[in-house]
């Protein structure tokens, strides 16, 4: 048994290598016009200032709740959750992280190769939501294994102390990759209803600005969350990792509001689970 999970962490690895491949491929397909680049660098500004700024509250948060879980289960031998809470909380961090970043490249570039084929634009954007859903299992699996293989030479592998420490100290993985989670989700939601509620009354209502037009703020804020707070589900959520799909489409209809002159073959709506016949 020990030999077997001594190889569990090399199925995270290769996870987060072919990650790291689906990645490059995103990276290495045009981005499209000027116009396009503009609008995508608005959107990855925006998204990387608004990570940094909710992971630097959530360090605060994940350091305390961290150093309380230790306190409060030194006296019973299980104190190591705290590390655990740790290790969940920065996998689930880096997992929005990492699929955050290629989401934004991933938009712009999808849009671009839609205006050609919309089964290459579905693999650009599926092979974008790949980073993600194998950044989520890949962090996942290679913390998760670690943390037992540490914890499996300090306590032992006793059926008793399996259950009463080594499971119970796991468990506060599964704390932290939540907590960030939640916080990112409740984070997130709140500032794209802002961001939806500025953009209808400033823009729409007093400046007269058509819906979803770049020239308001407000709408690169509202496309901004749409980037992040998709990919800050976190390690919590492996059965909902899906595509990019949502901001892709919104990102289309930018683009067309605001050069009239593009033509998109076919033009349809993608929902995140796959093309809709029509």
């Amino acid at each position: 048994m020990n030999s077997v999970v001594q190889w569990i962490p090399v199925f995270g690895v290769v996870a987060l290598l072919f990650a790291w491949y689906k990645a490059g491929f995103v990276a290495r397909q045009d981005q499209g016009t000027d116009r396009m680049k503009e609008i995508a660098s608005y959107i990855s500004e925006g998204a990387i200032a608004f990570l940094r700024r909710e992971y630097s509250v959530l360090a605060v948060f994940a350091l305390f709740v961290a150093v309380a879980l230790f306190l409060a289960n030194y006296s019973n031998g299980t104190h190591m959750v705290g590390v655990s809470f740790i290790v969940g909380a920065l996998c689930s961090a880096l997992a929005g992280f990492f699929g955050m970043r290629v989401a934004t490249k991933a938009n712009v570039r999808t849009t671009n190769v839609a205006r050609e084929s919309i089964a290459r634009a579905l693999n650009v954007a599926f092979s974008g939501g790949v980073v993600m859903g194998m950044s989520v299992v890949g962090l996942g699996v290679l913390g998760l294994s670690l943390l037992f293989i540490l914890y499996t030479s300090l306590y032992g592998t006793g059926l008793d102390v399996m259950q009463n420490q080594v499971l119970q100290v796991l468990s506060g993985f599964s704390l932290g990759a939540s907590s960030i989670a939640l916080f990112a989700r409740v984070g997130g939601g709140i500032y794209t209803k802002s961001a939806d509620v500025g953009a209808d009354l400033v823009g729409k209502v007093e400046a007269g600005i058509p819906e979803d037009d770049p020239r308001n703020p407000a709408v690169i804020a509202d496309n901004v969350i749409d980037d992040v707070i998709h990919q800050t589900n976190g390690v919590e959520s492996w059965h909902k990792v899906r595509t990019r799909g949502r901001s892709d489409e919104i990102f289309i209809d930018l683009h067309i509001k605001v050069d009239p002159n593009i033509t998109v073959r076919s033009a349809r709506r993608v929902p995140p689970c796959g093309p809709r016949a029509q």
